[in-house]
This record gives structure tokens, sequence and C-alpha cells, in this order.
């Protein structure tokens, strides 16, 4: 459980708000939506989902993240993990769809990846703010079909990515996947649940951790108990079913927090 020292090989501006770092170790035992807590010396330990086996994708909006930002090529990281359930991964020759908004494509772009050289059809549907934060385009397009939306149309749709799953007839496929904003994947649920797509559905959460191995209960949700680092953090929609998903979230202490 002691972080293993990790050196930073390369830093990637992926966005103007999103970095990836690369390290010198990789996680080939990791599964697609797995995460690991990572640490940021002299600041804080954070969890963060693997966006390649060597490496995580990084959105700055905190202290630790922000830390993290000054770190150059050639500096250190203490990581532990992976931890947590990952994706349910395709069988072959079955069809996927992913569905991810904002720095949420760091979860599902290796899941794509995957899917695509175990034989599976990708569609994915990707969202952003805007066209310079849209991630890891590139990576989508060569497993399949991909679709994109900004919030302020400066590339491709104007809207939102329920805009164009509303669209979409999603009983053709097999697997549905989310990541990304919970309000963003509550919607995505409820298009799921009209179209009778949610128990094909899986969502990885993004919720303030602690230990990142299910003791301390700070990720706890309500009605079931279920801990987000252990039980998740990717759940199948039905595990979700009147929960506070997407209702508000919690803080350090496990004070309730609305969106």
């Amino acid at each position: 459980m002691y972080p293993v020292d990790v050196t930073i090989t390369k830093i990637v501006q992926e966005s103007p708000s999103t970095k990836t770092f690369f390290f010198e170790r990789s996680f080939e035992e990791a599964s697609p939506g797995q995460f690991v807590m990572v640490w940021i010396r002299g600041t804080d330990e954070i969890p963060m989902t693997l966006s390649y086996r060597n490496a995580v994708t990084v959105q700055k909006v905190g202290d630790a993240t922000e830390k993290m930002f000054r770190l150059q090529e050639g500096d250190h990281l203490g990581i532990r993990g992976p931890f947590g359930r990952g994706f349910t991964l395709p069988d072959p020759d079955e069809s996927i769809l992913i569905v991810a908004g904002g720095v949420g494509a760091a979860a599902v772009a290796l899941l794509a990846e995957d899917a695509m050289s175990q034989g599976a059809c990708v569609t994915t549907i990707l969202g952003a703010r805007n066209a310079d934060e849209l991630l890891f385009v590139d990576r989508f397009i060569s497993c399949g079909g991909l679709s994109m939306t900004t919030d302020d149309g400066s590339a491709h749709r104007c809207g939102f990515v329920t805009d164009i799953l509303k669209e979409t007839d999603t009983s053709g496929f097999d697997r549905i996947y989310s990541c990304g904003p919970e309000m963003m994947m509550r919607y995505v649920g409820r298009i799921q649940e009209e179209q009778g797509s949610l128990e094909k559905t899986e969502f990885s959460l993004h919720r303030y951790f602690k230990c990142g191995i299910g003791v301390c209960g700070a990720c706890c949700m309500d009605r079931q108990g279920l801990r987000v680092c252990r039980d998740g953090p990717v759940f199948n929609a039905m595990q979700l079913v009147d929960s506070e998903f997407g209702k508000y979230m919690r803080g350090p202490s496990g004070n309730k927090r609305p969106f």
C-alpha cells in the first residue's frame, strides 16, 4: 500500500486546462476505468484514472493539480494502485457506444482502444465546452465512429452529448459506457431509461477519496452504502437507481453538496 515512485518522462498539453503526465512505469494489469492514487509530494494524494497504462490526464481544478501542473519532465510522483472496478469489457463482435464529456474522455479512451483491439465495433459521442477542450479526438477516430459537440458551437455541433444521444437508437448497441460531469451522466441515464437501455449502461463516477481502498468510508453513497473507490468507480446504471447519483456530491467531512 506504499506509493511506488515514478519518474515523469513526458508531459503533453492536451488542452488549455488539461495535461497528460507519462511515467516510466506501465501498469499493464490495469483495466480501463480503474484509478490510481497519485501522491504529489508536499501537497496531497488524489485519485486519477489511467488515460494510458503509463499516464494520467489531469485538469487543473485545485491545489494538488495546480502543484502538479508545475512539475517538469524528470520530476517524481508517487503512485498507488491500480484500484477499483473498471469497465466490463465487451466481447468480440459486440457493438458499444461511449458517451464522454470533458476530462471524462480520459477514463474511456483506453476502453475504446482495448475494445477495438478485441474486435468490438466502437462508436463514440464526445463533448466539451469548446473546440480547444476536446480530448483524444485522434484516439477515438482510430477506434471507430465519432460524433462531437461543443457547448459554444466552436467545433462540430453546438450543444451537448445528450442532444446527440436523444437522436440515437441505442437498442442496437450491446453495451453503453459513459464518463463526464455527473449531471451529464444523470441525463444520459434518463435517456437510456426512456430507450429501455439502462441495464446495459455503465457509468464511471468521480467522488472525494481518502484511502482509495474502501476503508475510510469517505466515498460512501446513500441507500446501499456503495463505496465508489472499492465497489466502483464504474457502476452499472441499475446500481445507481434511487441513489444520490446526479443529485449531490459529498465533501471531505461527508457533508452533502448540491450540484
